[in-house]
């Protein structure tokens, strides 16, 4: 029979092996290993453009560029894909959103242009246009359904925000950035946070009640190797990935360094969460042209919050 104390000496040899799981206060039966980084396709699936990536209710992840420029790939949590769209014309899309109306948003680089595709249908639409822009690249869908989108000039490595209305009204929100890239939005929704790519800092925005932006503050910043992606979980705190280093940074949302995840690849371009409970983390990969896949010990926000509005009445 075990004694207390040998009991007490297993439990907390078994807490040292499975790591933040149980210190996290999951019991024993749920232990899992976190941020151990698989792929959920194979290798060269997706083109050198891949990005993206967004989950939608059922769980299947989407991603651009799969099999040739051009398209959106979906992804069965399984890893079966196959495309689920072609955009018009020249039109090559980069960051991927699903707005609170269960739309999919879409960043054209090419066109400058945001596309709101039916995820029912595939039908596509124009959502905005503005030929002012360098390039949208990555998307970030306040819970009003308002849209910030990264706008990075590669050539100047400048960068700003344009903020976009529910009726596709596009606004300048916030100019003289570095290569704007990452971005996304707080829980309580007040806060926008962008990083830079080439100049290697995060930056955080007060986010008033017109949805202007302003209070402009550096939380984080990084010596060497660039940020791409960005994501935030249920906590605040902020997931981004670092392209040329093979890693996705955890940081909290005052900047602090949380974790650093190791990567099968050197190129991770985008991040966010999906799975059944919020709580994978899945990862576009440059270099070998396929989707990552790893745990993490809290759910996405974007999950969240789409779990609550499927749980609201219809009105």
């Amino acid at each position: 029979m075990m004694t207390s104390t040998r009991l007490a000496c297993a439990l907390a040899f078994a807490a040292c092996q499975a790591g933040p799981a149980l210190a996290a206060g999951a019991p024993p039966a749920t232990l899992e290993r976190l941020h151990v980084a698989s792929a959920l396709t194979a290798p060269k699936s997706f083109t050198f453009g891949v990005e993206g990536p967004a989950v939608d209710a059922a769980g299947n992840v989407y991603a651009v560029n799969f099999a040739r420029q051009q398209t959106i790939g979906k992804v069965k949590p399984n890893g079966e894909a196959e495309v689920f769209a072609t955009l018009p014309g020249t039109s090559v899309a980069n960051g991927i959103r699903f707005g609170p109306d269960g739309a999919m948003y879409v960043a054209d680089y090419v066109e400058h242009t945001i596309y709101r595709i039916d995820p029912a249908s595939g039908a596509i639409a124009i959502h905005a246009r503005e030929d002012a822009m360098s390039q949208p690249n990555d998307l970030a869908i306040t819970a009003a359904g308002v849209i910030y989108a990264s706008d990075p000039d590669w050539k100047k490595s400048t960068g700003r925000v344009w903020r976009i209305e529910r009726d596709g009204k596009v606004t300048l929100a916030a100019d003289q950035l570095g290569t704007a890239n990452g971005i996304d939005v707080s829980p309580d929704g007040r806060t926008l946070y962008v990083n830079e790519s080439v100049q290697r800092m995060v930056w955080a925005f007060t986010i008033a009640p017109d949805g202007t932006l302003g209070g402009k503050r550096r939380i984080a910043s990084f010596s060497d190797h660039g940020l791409d992606g960005m994501r935030v979980d249920v906590d605040g705190n902020l997931y981004i990935t670092r392209i040329g280093k093979g890693t996705v940074v955890k940081l909290s949302p005052d900047g602090r360094t949380l974790a650093e995840i190791s990567l099968p690849g050197k190129k991770p371009s985008n991040i966010s969460f999906g799975g059944p409970d919020g709580r994978t983390a899945y990862v576009t990969e440059v270099e070998n042209g396929q989707l990552l896949q790893f745990r993490v010990a809290r759910p996405g926000l974007e999950w969240q919050q789409r779990q609550a509005g499927a749980a609201r009445p219809a009105q």
